[in-house]
């Protein structure tokens, strides 16, 4: 099991979600990524983006200064099966 971190601290809502979601797309079953953030809608967003995953979400340090999560990957993929449908008429 390897651990990769991410900094994202600075960035605004939406950004700290869409770039978790696309460090998690290298992150192989079974490893952890480790997301630093410092905008306070991370505690909402970016668990929301796991629940969709799948895959485990851990808040492990929550201050006004910074947000730690500690994310295991439980799949091989994201799943897309959420994404919308595309449009008919």
């Amino acid at each position: 099991m390897t651990t990769t971190k991410l900094d994202l601290t600075g960035l605004k809502c939406p950004l700290p979600a869409l770039k978790t979601r696309k460090a998690l797309r290298s992150v192989t079953a079974g490893d952890f990524l480790e997301v630093h953030c410092t905008d306070p809608l991370s505690v909402i967003d970016i668990p929301a983006l796991i629940q969709e995953t799948g895959d485990k979400v851990e808040i492990t340090e929550r201050s006004d200064i910074r947000i730690v999560f500690l994310i295991e990957k439980m799949n091989g993929t994201i799943d897309i099966s959420n994404a919308a449908a595309p449009r008919t008429r």
